[in-house]
This record gives structure tokens, sequence and C-alpha cells, in this order.
């Protein structure tokens, strides 16, 4: 009997990282059903009850192996989350060696398939003989700047000294100012974390492929960068099938409350509130959000966690205190006819496809910002980590499907709630906020066109599934 044909892919922890990978899986199989899909999945723990729903409900041509998980202690403490994830695979090599050796025997392996930051797993392709790939999570424009990356650290290290220095990334419109890239590169050269994302981007050049979640009508100037093989004359190539989504919530509890709530709202007429599946605000940041959605008057749906200092703090590890108690004393009850308040989690994809929903308040992580581009809700940009500061200059400056909300003082990083309604005002009401909306459909619409079945993304699935079963 002959052997499936498997791919195995390995995520890395976060939320934000597995599920596009689980999305673009299934996306895979369903256009190329004669391919079988493991994936090989690094823990710091048990998987989330969400997280084990998601994975429980993957067609039989998928499966998945929880890899036994690494001891949180065992790993430095308060560490960027990008290397807390990296550390995490690197842990699990033995593991994922055993795995891989498991499959090899029963299985035909074409390739494997890995995170950015699963990357000390490459060897292991080299050892079993099979392609390497990349599935990048973040956009086009956030993989040319990685590409391109070591070689500003050989030429022009020192610029990174001064934030306000300008980068111009290859494939973007307009420059950055060094604080608003990746914010691993703002670490001082000679530390840990500099070095190590460093190493990063030059492995991107060590693999055969990298899938990235864009498409070309929302990163075009980008993605042709990344493909004509001009400027990156030894770079890999690149094949983007974006934009892969969230499919829905699987806690139907809440879900029932959000939508139920929603669905009592007058069309476009609900901010949504949300940033990420563990960015936090600190405190003053909260009560100011707090004062102004409560003076704008326009309805919402926020989504609250409990504040800290560090934007990332929940990234990996989740929030046991409630949340609720940091709210302004009596907000709740002065708003109880205007909002919902839902403490930790809220079912995203349902909320922002919803039609009351006009408006989304989002710290611009790559997966949010497919998801409102996908259902045409304008955004509120307000970059916590990671590479959002370069996303959100992306949809304000260059797409213009959405408007800063600025600080009142940069050192102190507070958004007052004066600058909350306006920026409210401008994506709910008026003249403007109709431009936006229908910036967004149109990129909305384009993102529909690349995913049909003659669409530049399902294109490129099909290049790279044909690379795969040619092996």
């Amino acid at each position: 009997m002959e052997k499936k044909r498997c791919i195995a892919m390995v995520p890395c922890p976060g939320q934000g990282h597995l599920i596009p990978f689980v999305e673009f899986g299934k996306t895979l199989v369903h256009h190329h059903n004669n391919l079988h899909l493991s994936f090989l999945i690094p823990t710091l723990g048990p998987p989330t009850p969400s997280i084990m729903a998601i994975l429980n409900s993957l067609p039989p041509n998928i499966d998945f192996i929880i890899l036994p998980h690494i001891n949180i202690q065992d790993l430095p403490q308060n560490l960027h989350p990008g290397i807390h994830m990296k550390l995490t695979v690197t842990h699990s090599l033995p593991f994922l060696h055993h795995a891989l050796t498991s499959l090899n025997t029963t299985t035909h392996l074409l390739a494997l398939i890995l995170d950015v930051f699963s990357a000390d797993a490459l060897p292991l392709a080299k050892q079993f003989n099979i392609p390497s790939y990349f599935f990048f999570t973040s956009g086009a424009l956030t993989l040319s700047f990685c590409l391109s990356f070591p070689k500003l650290d050989d030429t022009v290290s020192s610029q990174f000294i001064d934030s306000t220095k300008i980068v111009n990334v290859p494939g973007s419109i307009i420059p950055f100012q060094v604080k608003d890239l990746v914010d691993l590169v703002l670490y001082e050269r000679s530390s840990e974390i500099y070095k190590t994302y460093l190493g990063l981007c030059q492995q991107l050049y060590f693999v055969d492929g990298i899938i990235v979640n864009s498409f070309t009508d929302m990163e075009a100037e980008a993605i042709r960068v990344l493909q004509e093989k001009t400027t990156f004359l030894d770079g890999p190539s690149v094949y983007p099938v974006g934009p892969i989504i969230g499919t829905g919530s699987t806690s139907k509890e809440k879900q029932v409350e959000c939508i139920e709530w929603l669905n009592k709202q007058p069309p476009k007429s609900v901010l949504y509130i949300c940033f990420g599946s563990g960015g936090t605000i600190t405190e003053d940041n909260l009560n100011e959000i707090a004062f102004g959605l409560e003076l704008s008057g326009h309805k919402f749906v926020w989504v609250l966690r409990a504040p800290n200092n560090s934007a990332s703090s929940s990234y990996l590890m989740g929030q046991m205190e409630d949340p609720l108690r940091y709210l302004p004393s009596g907000f709740l009850e002065r708003t109880k006819e205007q909002g919902l308040v839902v403490p930790s989690w809220a079912p995203q994809i349902e909320i922002l496809s919803h039609g009351s929903t006009g408006g989304f308040l989002s710290h611009c992580g790559w997966n949010s910002t497919l998801e409102s581009v996908v259902h045409s809700v304008p955004m509120i940009a307000w970059p916590l980590f990671a590479e959002q500061r370069m996303n959100a200059i992306v949809l304000t400056d260059v797409l213009k499907v959405a408007v800063r909300a600025k600080v009142d003082d940069e050192s102190s990083g507070i958004v007052k709630h004066e600058e909350i309604v306006r920026v409210i005002k401008i994506i709910m009401e008026g003249e403007e906020a109709l431009q936006i909306r229908n910036r967004i459909k149109s990129l909305s619409d384009a993102a529909l066109v690349a995913l049909s079945e003659h669409g530049s993304s399902i294109r490129a699935l099909h290049i790279l599934a044909h690379k795969f079963q040619n092996i």
C-alpha cells in the first residue's frame, strides 16, 4: 500500500501563530485533498479548551501531535514573546525529532513548514532530506524588512541607535522611522534579543520558500519586490496565499451573548475594541478609553483585559484577575444601554462580520488586520508591540483604511480621552467615515477575488502544492 504523502507543519506557541497555521493547512488540503498534513505543536503547557476545539475539528486529512510540554521555569523570565516562542521550540527539538522519525516511517514526507520562530528546527529538514518552508504569519512588507535587516545591520547599524532615523524598506512607498519598525530592532545591538532577531532574519535565506499571509492588492509593491528577485537576489521564492483568517469561534456561550446584543443595534453603529489575543494597555489608558467611549456616545463592544505596563504581558500566559474591577467607578452602570464589556475574550470573527459593527479599535496585529479588511470594518490604529506599528502606518498612510490614535506624550504613551472621542467620530460619523468605508470595501472585494478560483492567492497555492507533489 502506498504511503500517504505528508507535509509536517511546526507552528510556535501563541494563538496568533497557531490559528493562521491551521487555517492555511485547511485551505491547502481543501484545494489539494490528496495531501496529508501533520501538525507537530510545541507547547508551554496544556492547550486551552478553545485551541483543542479548533484542533479536534480539523478535517480527516490533517492530524496533530501535541509535543510534551516545556516547563516555563526552564526558560529565562521576562522575555520578549518572540524570544519566548523561539526558546520553547528549541527546547522541544528532541520531541520534534522523534515525531518526525515516526512520521517518516509511516508516511512519505514531502516538506517541513515552519513558523519563523520555529527556525531552530531547520536542520531537521536536511536530516530527513526534505525541502523546508516558512509560513510567515505577518505581512509582505514585514517580510521584506526582515529579509533586508541583515544587510541593514551590516552596513548602517548605527542608524538603530537613533530611533527617529529614517529607514527605507524595500517595497514600501513611504519611509519608516526606526521607532516604528519591528520592536526587536530597538534593543541594544549587543543584547541577546537583538542578536536572536538578527539570526532569525538570516535564517529566512536558508529555506526553499516562504509562504506569506497577504495578497497582491493589499501589498502590491512589497510582493512585487519579494517575487522579482532584483532586491533579494539570494532570497527564497515567496508565495502570497492570503488573506487566511479564522473561520469563527468555538465558544458558543460568549458568541450568543455578543451576537444577541449586536442584533439589537442599528447597522454600522457599534465600535469593537480589542487588543488581540494577549495585548494589554496601561491602567491610565484603560481609564482614558472608558471616558472616551462614554463621552463619544457611540455604541461599543469592549473586550477588556486587566491592565499591565508591559503591552505583551498576556500574549503567551493568560490572566486570572478580574478586569472589570479596573473600570472607572460607575462606568458599567452609566453605559449599560450604550455598550457591552466582555472580559478577556470575545468571538472576533462573528463580531467583525456582524452588520451592526461599524469600526474596530485594534492593536493592528496582522491577523486582526486581515480580519478587519475581509469584513470591511474601518479601524482605529492603536499598535502595541512586534510589527504592529509598521502595520498601523500602512493602514493609515498607504491604504487609508484606518486613523491613528495619537499619544499625548511619547514618554508616557497615554492617549487622552479627547483624542479617543476624535478618532471614534472620524470613523463612525460623516463624510470621512464614508470615504474610509468605501476604501476598505474595495480592499475587501479584492481579497475575495484573490481567493477565488483563478485569483492570485489560489494560483500561488497551486504552484506551491505542485512543488510539494513533484518532489
